[in-house]
């Protein structure tokens, strides 16, 4: 099971085997196929042991956010663990749990063997608009044993479904206000996702929209801000994009539903660290933040500590 920079795997006999990917590529414990179903979910007292050097006494910079977080892939741009944030009490986010990604559809096959594999994977939530997942399918991830939980991120329940409609003009955008309006019109959807996350069943999970940006981006902020994750950690996480940007508009260009996009880092492509700090202070100012929103969405008192156990340690 993923761990964050390294991990381990199991051998039929039980011992614990901590060579690289590329040598157990050969291992017999290395079949490809789903974990095992844990049979009884985490608690605070059981925490998954990162690999990650990183503690609360240690606190990210904006030059090492992404250290230990890039999950490598062949046809996959922008991967990257949740884990190994500082919170802002006490603690980190766990390494393991969840991924944010961009699209999947154009996955390798060793690509697929490394989310089966050694990510553990099980469940994906596809943050797309239905005409997208029409457009573009799933590719070989789509054969894969895996849940697959289509919750579209959209502006309203009412509005359109279509990507096109999602920004008319994909080279002049508001996107903080852009953001803002994908947080209201996805409150049943949001929810949805963190009863996944907080699904030991479940685990690990990965969501994605397309670029792994805007979409995915809000989803993060969301799970990130409600354990408390600093705001600016929130906001470098989410710059760490840029670092992928032109892979994913280059992909995305080539592909039905996103042809014609702007130059990377302009318009819809855009990724600065103050778009998603001035979502998170509107988030705060308007709702009292992540925490405040979700409960007001429908997720209960237990549901958001559970979230809280889940994703830090």
């Amino acid at each position: 099971m993923w761990r964050g920079p390294s991990w381990t795997a199991t051998t039929p006999s039980g011992s614990n085997c901590t060579k690289t990917s590329s040598a157990c590529a050969a291992c017999p414990a290395r079949k490809r196929r789903r974990p095992a179903v844990p049979t009884e979910p985490l608690t605070p007292t059981e925490p998954m042991a990162p690999t990650d050097p990183l503690t609360p006494t240690e606190p990210l910079s904006s030059t090492d956010a992404g250290v230990g977080r890039w999950v490598e892939f062949d046809q996959i741009d922008n991967v990257r663990d949740l884990g190994g944030l500082p919170v802002k009490d006490c603690g980190t986010t766990r390494f393991g749990v969840v991924l944010r990604s961009s699209t999947l559809q154009q996955a390798t096959e060793a690509d697929l063997a490394r989310l089966l594999d050694t990510v553990g994977l099980r469940t994906i939530i596809d943050l797309r608009l239905p005409d997208e997942i029409e457009r573009e399918g799933y590719g070989r991830i789509g054969a894969a044993d895996v849940h697959i939980a289509n919750l579209p991120i959209r502006k309203s329940p009412q509005s359109s479904l279509a990507a096109r409609d999602l920004v008319p003009d994909k080279t002049r955008v508001d996107l903080t206000e852009l953001y803002g309006q994908l947080l209201a019109g996805s409150g049943e959807h949001i929810v949805e996702a963190v009863r996944l996350i907080i699904d030991p069943h479940r685990r690990s999970l990965l969501f994605h929209c397309a670029a792994g940006k805007d979409r995915t981006g809000v989803l993060a902020a969301v799970l990130l801000d409600a354990v408390g994750v600093p705001a600016e950690l929130v906001a470098e996480d989410y710059a760490l994009t840029n670092q992928r940007m032109q892979r994913v508009r280059d992909r995305l260009d080539a592909l039905p539903s996103y042809a014609g996009l702007p130059q990377a880092n302009t318009g819809i492509l855009a990724v600065t660290a103050d778009v998603m700090l001035r979502f998170l202070d509107n988030l705060h100012a308007e709702h009292g933040g992540a925490a405040e929103w979700l409960l007001a969405n429908g997720l209960t008192a237990s549901e958001l500590q559970r979230l809280r156990a889940v994703l830090v340690q």
